[in-house]
């Protein structure tokens, strides 16, 4: 069977490690093409990949350019508009989250999306194709910890990261969106239910820069669901261990955790400071096996004529209550969702 043709769009920090994941790692793939505004990474992409088909213009890229898919990873606010451009040229699309910066734009998508069902259309929810948070997700399926009614969830960044995040938050949706997507995606998931109410709470305490883009660098967003079920979502732009990602799910026969020690691998070091494991630094370090894996079930949704378990609809959901959650902390109350 032909490789798919890939063309990349964005190569920042995480834009190179999905390039090399594509280029180097994903079977079935030819990444031929990239697109950058950035000379340097044009540049970088050509000496490092090989790549010769070069574009500093999406739009010139998709006109030009010999391809099947295009793997967006590009700022948060162009990933809708770059999405329905891909799609409405016949390819197949996977977009970074979030699927979109507002609701309108994102139900778009989903109208496209539904105007071309023999595309395939992945959205970067990279938590569930880890392979701890997949395998809880399975034994949920199987019923090992019995009716699934309460997720706590967190996202924790290393506090280096922040003052850069700072000019992004009005391009970006803020820490719910930018931070929390990935949590509200994973909740609903397990819970199986939708977002009936956030109440969010939260503020500047560690970079006061936020407040002046009214937004915050620690929060936490207690969720109820349609059927009653729960979820407490936190997020934080400021550790100082590193990256600390981990989710507990409550059920009627057990619970489940993963990640709680966000732990570099299984070494304990006992010395004259005393007994400690060495921390994971960022998200690609902690989620290196799901970047690859989501990319290649990607590659494989193509070639097997399949669409993938995450849809444009679970891009909406997570948009909707990402700025639901915003609307909350910045209102400084209770918002329902409409049903």
């Amino acid at each position: 069977m032909a490789a798919v043709k890939i063309g990349i769009v964005g190569l920042g920090r995480l834009g190179k490690r999905h390039a090399e994941n594509l280029k180097h790692k994903v079977s079935g793939a030819a990444l031929v093409a990239a697109c950058s505004v950035v000379k340097e990474e044009l540049d970088w992409a050509r000496e490092n990949l090989g790549i010769e088909a070069l574009y500093s213009n999406y739009d010139q890229m998709l006109e030009e350019a010999d391809l099947d898919a295009v793997f967006l990873v590009t700022s948060s606010a162009v990933h809708a508009e770059q999405s329905i451009k891909a799609l409405e040229k016949g390819l197949h699309v996977f977009t970074e989250k979030p699927m979109g910066v507002d609701v309108p734009e994102c139900q778009k998508v989903e109208r496209v999306v539904a105007e071309h069902p023999n595309q395939v259309f992945f959205v970067g929810f990279v938590r569930r194709f880890d392979p701890s948070y997949a395998y809880a997700k399975q034994l949920i399926d199987e019923g090992v910890i019995g009716e699934p009614f309460l997720v706590r969830s967190q996202t924790v960044d290393l506090d280096e990261y922040a003052e850069f995040q700072v000019k992004f938050v009005p391009t970006s949706g803020g820490i719910f969106l930018d931070c929390n997507v990935h949590d509200i995606d994973l909740a609903r998931w397990y819970l199986g239910s939708e977002v009936k109410s956030v109440y969010a709470k939260g503020g500047s305490y560690v970079h006061q820069a936020f407040d002046s883009v009214h937004d915050a660098d620690n929060t936490v967003v207690l969720t109820t669901f349609d059927d009653g079920k729960m979820a407490v979502i936190s997020a934080s732009r400021t550790a100082f261990h590193g990256h600390d990602t981990h989710t507990e799910i409550t059920g009627s026969k057990g619970i489940l955790k993963i990640g709680m020690t966000p732990a570099k691998n299984r070494v304990e070091v006992f010395d004259g400071h005393g007994a400690r494991t060495h921390c994971v630094r960022d998200f690609f370090e902690r989620f290196h096996e799901g970047f690859l894996a989501e990319a290649q079930e990607f590659v494989n949704c193509i070639r097997e004529n399949r669409q993938p378990i995450v849809s444009a609809f679970d891009g909406t959901k997570a948009t909707e209550v990402g700025f639901a959650m915003t609307d909350s902390f910045q209102q400084g109350k209770e918002v329902q969702l409409h049903s």
